[in-house]
């Protein structure tokens, strides 16, 4: 490490010891990541030594072995499993307050309600026990804590812990933010979800869930509403002794900027687009050389994260986020859960239906999972088998229905959508109720308001104004 290192992370060092608001775990795993970073140790890839994952490595779903029939063999293996989900999101960007896992997505259900609901039917169906963890961070902590309240009486543990608290660098002298006055919530960030491993085992309690005899956790985003325990995968991985498994799925065009499995140098990895050298980056985004992305759908081993965890050797790419508060120009290291695949043993990837990958980051995703394309059973959000098009529409709204509140008033009520394939929106425009939009659909307020009467039906139709409808 050169000097200029060494001295940036000992006043870097110094200065985070003096920081109360945060344990000796914390502080340490911060010190060792940002020791990691300005060592430099990220190796380049070489490219010419990327191999393509045989099935193998990436096993097609289809040829996964049936789940059991007998019930008792399946909630044997449910036995093992604890569900984890990654809540520490806030929903900023889609204009809410709070946890971004208490919009509601559905029936007035909110994507809480609905992994409750399906843990809970899958407990009474097998007699199971499969605990719900909720990983928050400081941002979601304490509304999450008064929320799960109300599921007190449901048939299911739910266990929250909290990702670790960081403070954020001051990029101009490497000094910790919350050690120059900012000591509220703008001082600190969550380190990311490769963060998930370590807290596990800080708060305690994967030694817990080890002490009931579980084996495996199956992660996934909170948002992802196609994330659901699903047997054949469970059974597989406990057959095979695999530590991990990582859900990828074919990419399509809206993908290409996604993670996705190579081998490299005999072991599966990720390889993320910042990863990938400048003049390969149009390769990367190809659909026919790298076919496939991650989930963000993790099955991982417990006795094995414990294993890593305690030998430090999850040194997963770190991704340096430069941020700005208040004009000071700030640094956030953080790690992601899916890069920690190349530690594990017989680690896999299961190349995934579509329907396993269905996330809500904006409110054009909430238009799909709240039309006719979708229905609601047992919490589990099924597609409409009328659509015969395995892709969903494509949908892009203008900045008037960014916000929830602001896309819920827009819409008397949801249109079918069940026979379109794009919908373009921009302008103050307004659907009443009834509205069915069919094929290509493009609608553009020129001069004003445009109201789309109740009961219309546009096909193939380019909007501009009233006298086009």
């Amino acid at each position: 490490m050169a000097v200029a290192a060494d001295v940036k992370l000992e006043g870097l060092r110094a200065a985070t010891d003096k920081l109360d608001q945060i344990s000796e775990n914390e502080k340490s795993g911060f010190i060792s990541l940002v020791s990691r970073y300005l060592s430099g140790e990220a190796e380049q890839i070489e490219w010419s030594k990327i191999q393509t994952p045989t099935d193998e490595v990436v096993v097609p779903y289809d040829t996964l072995s049936a789940a059991p029939e007998d019930l008792n063999e399946t909630k044997k293996l449910l036995d093992k499993l604890v569900v984890l989900k990654l809540n520490g999101g806030l929903g900023t960007t889609m204009g809410c307050t709070g946890p971004k896992s208490v919009i509601e997505v559905r029936n007035g259900f909110t994507f809480l309600d609905l992994i409750v609901i399906q843990i809970e039917s899958l407990n009474k169906k097998y007699g199971c026990n499969v605990p719900l963890l909720l990983m928050n961070s400081f941002n979601t902590h304490d509304d999450t804590q008064k929320i799960v309240e109300k599921y007190s009486n449901s048939n299911i543990e739910i266990h929250t812990f909290n990702q670790s608290q960081y403070p954020r660098i001051v990029t101009e002298d490497f000094l910790p933010l919350p050690s120059k006055g900012k000591t509220g919530k703008d001082g600190w960030y969550p380190p990311g979800h490769g963060d998930v491993f370590p807290s596990l085992n800080n708060s305690g309690k994967l030694d817990t869930l080890l002490a009931q005899g579980k084996e495996y956790v199956f992660v996934a985003n909170s948002d992802n509403l196609g994330a659901i325990v699903d047997i054949k995968i469970l059974n597989h991985l406990i057959h095979n002794q695999n530590e991990y498994c990582m859900e990828v799925t074919p990419k399509t065009l809206a993908d290409v900027k996604g993670g996705t499995l190579i081998s490299y140098e005999g072991r599966v990895q990720l390889l993320e687009i910042a990863q990938v050298p400048d003049e390969h980056v149009n390769e990367f985004k190809s659909i026919e050389k790298f076919k496939i992305f991650n989930t963000n759908n993790l099955w991982v081993n417990l006795k094995a994260i414990k294993r890593l965890v305690e030998a430090e050797a999850l040194k997963m790419e770190i991704i340096p986020n430069p941020k700005e508060v208040d004009g000071v120009k700030v640094l956030q290291l953080e790690t992601a859960a899916g890069a920690a695949i190349r530690f594990f043993e017989k680690a896999i990837g299961i190349n995934v239906p579509r329907s396993r990958f269905l996330p809500v980051k904006a409110t054009s995703d909430l238009l799909l999972v709240q039309s006719d394309l979708y229905t609601l059973v047992d919490g589990f959000v099924i597609r409409n088998p009328a659509r015969t098009n395995p892709s969903n529409p494509s949908i892009e709204l203008g900045p008037e229905f960014k916000k929830v509140a602001n896309f819920l008033a827009r819409f008397k009520s949801i249109p079918s959508i069940v026979e379109l394939d794009t919908l373009k929106v921009s302008g103050d425009v307004w659907f009443g109720s009834g509205v069915t939009l069919k094929g290509k659909v493009t609608i553009t307020a020129k001069s004003g308001k445009l109201e789309i009467p109740d009961g219309a039906v546009l096909e193939n139709k380019d909007i501009n104004g009233p006298e086009d409808l």
